[in-house]
């Protein structure tokens, strides 16, 4: 037994008075105890009012210098307004943060400012394309006929009343339901192959598909023209276009699968192998479904790579005005090539639905990549609230089929000794 010495002695969280005798020793933990009120620190997230005056300051003096040296003084074309507006924002950024900061805060700073500005870049060019492709597309748009009727009586003076694009959205449906059925078992086979297989087979497959995500799609249209339309159906057809849509469409869907199965963690490999169950047992009933968000965000991808492209369908489809549901027989036209061919007309009219067609051409797309990304945010083997739900469901109807197994297995334990005793002579 340990005595303590005369002075008080604070371990763990109990006070040790002078006398008293440790029955245990406990460990100190001053991380427990709370700091005093007076040695916190506040610390504000985000940029501060001088570095938000610094950008003001320098985007008006750039925007300033740019406006002198263009439309003032007449030294630089007016078209180079924003590049030199931008120049000079820039230089002062660099000047007025160097007046403050050190080196290494100017250096992060700008390039801050130069990933920033990328950023603001691409995502105002996507804005402007599509405000404008609404603007120019809106006169038809706000029209019911054009999404519920074909061009069958309209011609290309008729009224914005008469004619639609339902035939080119019923062939783009066709025409990707069709992609998508060779695409999706396909891709997915040869991703599981790739990873789950392997050996100098897989590595010559995976080379071949990272070539193919760089071909161009007008290759893929010139295959197909030669390889299906002047070889077997003699002209051209929706089927056709299909298949030049499924060799653009294969590269997206097995690389995004083959990246999202390589994320799959190998211990839940190990644990079903180590269970009993086969290797196709366990990539059916563990690895698909923990990357089952990644595969759909993967399909989805390709859906709206392959829904968008003009090149192969130019040279496969054909070009019809009417309705033409057999994707087996005759010309069958999508959205992007009806697009094309009205935006090319002389005619207002018919430029304007070119242009409502693009408009909504890229709304199914955007949607497209919305849902992609909302699926695509959920981490590898991580349930939603709706999963769990019908998981404990699920568990719920289980749970008398259990209980019954086992109250069935106590039974027979409980009487295999008795049986065991009545056998012996």
């Amino acid at each position: 037994m340990t005595t303590v010495d005369e002075a008080p002695a604070t371990t763990g969280l109990h006070q040790v008075t002078p006398g008293q005798h440790q029955a245990r020793p406990t460990t100190h933990l001053p991380l427990l105890s709370k700091p005093p009120a007076g040695d916190e620190v506040r610390v504000r997230a985000g940029a501060g009012r001088a570095h938000v005056l610094s950008l003001t300051g320098s985007a008006l003096g750039g925007l300033g210098m740019g406006l002198l040296l263009t439309v003032g003084l007449g030294l630089i074309p007016v078209g180079w307004l924003f590049i030199v507006s931008y120049l000079w924002f820039l230089l002062l950024y660099t000047a007025l943060v160097h007046l403050r900061q050190p080196g290494p805060a100017v250096r992060n700073g700008l390039v801050t400012v130069l990933l920033s500005s990328a950023g603001a870049a691409v995502a105002g060019t996507l804005g402007l394309v599509v405000m404008f492709t609404f603007a120019r597309g809106q006169e038809a748009l706000f029209h019911l006929n054009f999404f519920t009727t074909d061009m069958t009586g309209a011609g290309p003076l008729s009224g914005l009343d008469q004619g639609g694009v339902l035939h080119a959205l019923v062939g783009t449906l066709e025409q990707i339901g069709i992609a998508l059925a060779i695409t999706i078992p396909l891709g997915l086979t040869t991703a599981v192959f790739l990873n789950e297989v392997g050996g100098r087979f897989a590595r010559m497959v995976r080379t071949v598909v990272e070539a193919m995500t760089a071909l161009p799609s007008v290759v893929a249209g010139l295959f197909i023209y030669a390889a299906v339309v002047m070889s077997i159906t003699h002209q051209t057809n929706g089927l056709a276009a299909s298949l030049a849509i499924t060799v653009l469409m294969l590269p997206i869907m097995i690389r995004s699968s083959d990246v999202v199965l390589r994320l799959v963690p190998g211990n839940l490999r190990e644990a079903g192998l180590a269970l009993g169950a086969g290797q196709w047992r366990v990539v059916w009933h563990i690895v698909l479904p923990t990357v089952r968000s990644g595969l759909t965000t993967g399909i989805i991808l390709a859906t709206a790579h392959g829904i968008g492209e003009t090149a192969p369908v130019l040279l496969t489809s054909g070009f019809t005005g009417v309705m033409n549901v057999n994707p087996f027989s005759g010309p069958q036209t999508p959205l992007p090539l009806a697009a094309l061919d009205y935006v090319r007309s002389p005619v207002p009219g018919m430029v304007a639905r070119g242009f409502a067609t693009a408009a909504f051409l890229l709304f199914v797309v955007l949607v497209l990549f919305i849902i992609a990304r909302i699926i695509g945010g959920q981490d590898a083997g991580k349930q939603t609230e709706a999963q769990a739900r019908r998981a404990a469901a699920r568990s719920r109807r289980d749970l008398p089929r259990i209980e019954r197994n086992h109250a069935r297995l106590l039974a027979g334990m409980a009487t295999a000794p008795t049986d065991n005793l009545q056998e012996k002579p």
